[in-house]
């Protein structure tokens, strides 16, 4: 690096929002850096840089994960990568503004233990996936909009009894959703009580099909999580929140084709904690990324 380059002060900040954010490979970030700014600077040394934020990324994370429990409901969501020679779990724990990065060797309910430790939410919203579930003291609901894929599968497998009635009361529900703002808390229950009954008339039909059998064995263990966002305001219908600030690291997989230690996995997930939780909060990537590297917090919302 030249003297006096401008980027000097913020060079650390620099390497990490282009490999972590944008997903440039070390090897074309060191042309890059070359080539447009005239720093020399090897691919060891771009590691060396990444290494060394490993503290501060952990630390603001601390903050982003004690925030987060400190609220009552939480949504996730999972996806996988690669360390090394084995596959990794990420999920996404998200209320209104909070996200957070888990990252084990395993998507198991130990990874959620670790995580959550003693504390528990009133209210977890996620995918029917056995490891998250059961976790909530309160209430569980199930993300509509992964059933709703299900249910177009039962009906392309044949299903025709069973999962197009139940596929267009789950849009019935998911649009009464979209317009809880307009309605009062007793519409809410009306609401609630007639999705409830057009559940049991649709229960009570016998599926010729298999897939349609299928279906309706699932949705007898998890009819009771299928409705609960309807009266309670702070909860949505689908995890989509949790699937969205999830993609970056689908993106970033297939770039990079993973990673070749598990403190670069534990980093990258760290850092996409602070990035996403500073999109929520209107910070920009490269900002919350410099106030981490200075150890300040991210500004929460006004």
């Amino acid at each position: 690096m030249e003297p006096g380059s401008p980027f000097g002060p913020n060079l650390r900040a620099f390497v990490i929002y282009l490999r972590s954010v944008q997903g440039i490979p070390l090897a074309r970030l060191s042309h890059v850096l070359r080539d447009l700014f005239g720093l020399d600077i090897s691919e060891g040394a771009l590691v060396n840089i990444l290494d060394a934020s490993r503290e501060p990324f952990a630390m603001q994370t601390s903050l982003i994960k004690a925030r987060l429990l400190a609220g009552t409901a939480l949504a996730s969501d999972e996806t996988g990568m690669r360390v090394g020679k084995g596959n990794w779990c990420s999920g996404c724990s998200i209320t209104p503004t909070v996200p957070s990065s888990c990252r084990q060797n395993t998507a198991s309910k130990a990874v959620v233990h670790a995580f959550l430790g003693d504390w528990r939410p009133d209210y977890w919203i996620s995918d029917r996936y056995g490891g998250q579930m059961g976790w909530a003291t309160r209430e569980h609901q199930v993300c509509l909009a992964h059933l709703i894929r299900d249910v177009q599968y039962a009906i392309d497998s044949g299903d025709a009894v069973f999962a197009p009635g139940l596929k267009g009361l789950l849009k019935r529900a998911c649009a009464i959703g979209r317009r809880r703002d307009a309605l009062t808390d007793g519409t809410l229950k009306i609401y609630e009580a007639d999705l409830n009954r057009r559940l049991d008339r649709l229960m009570s039909l016998i599926p010729a099909d298999q897939a349609g059998v299928k279906l309706q064995t699932i949705i007898k263990k998890v009819r009771r999580h299928l409705f609960v966002f309807v009266t309670n305001r702070d909860l949505t219908a689908t995890n989509n929140g949790s699937e969205r600030a999830l993609r970056p690291c689908a993106v970033y997989r297939k770039i990079t084709n993973g990673f070749r230690s598990e403190w670069g996995a534990a980093l990258y997930a760290d850092i996409r904690s602070v990035v996403e939780t500073a999109r929520r909060r209107s910070v920009r990537a490269i900002d919350a990324i410099r106030l981490t590297l200075q150890g300040l917090p991210i500004p929460s919302v006004a």
